[in-house]
């Protein structure tokens, strides 16, 4: 098993807010889901389109980093290795999960349309000169 690799990356945008939990021993559990879109073309030519929800998973630091930074519809970079577990449905079958622990994570795109960021006191407003009737010697 020396020569396995187990590496998955995707780019997408979280499709709710991330869920961070503590566990016992104090450290941070973020969870959420992450909307992975892909496009291509048929036989016809038509443009076809599908969407694959990932379930992620982050610990420690990285996880508060996620819980703070990260909302629906952020758009992210996430790197990590998949794991899938097995547990019992009420109905006695063996049922199978499947997510990604997420190692890296990187924010992209820009702000959303709902954040804002407050100035503060110490930056102070920019007046702009919209004095146009200089002579421009272009």
């Amino acid at each position: 098993m020396a020569n396995d690799l187990n590496v998955c990356s995707f780019i997408g945008r979280l499709g709710k807010p991330v869920d961070v939990r503590y566990m016992a021993s104090g450290d941070a559990v973020a969870s959420f889901s992450l909307a992975v879109g892909s496009q291509w073309k048929n036989k016809a030519g038509e443009k076809q389109e599908s969407t694959e929800w990932v379930s992620v998973s982050v610990f420690g630091k990285l996880a508060e980093i996620c819980g703070e930074y990260l909302a629906k519809g952020s758009q992210v970079f996430i790197s990590g290795r998949l794991k899938t577990d097995k547990y019992t449905a009420s109905d006695g079958t063996d049922r199978y999960s499947t997510k990604v622990i997420a190692e890296k994570m990187q924010m992209l795109g820009g702000k959303s349309s709902g954040e804002t960021r407050e100035r503060t006191t110490a930056e102070p407003e920019r007046a702009v000169d919209n004095n146009f009737d200089d002579d421009i010697p272009f």
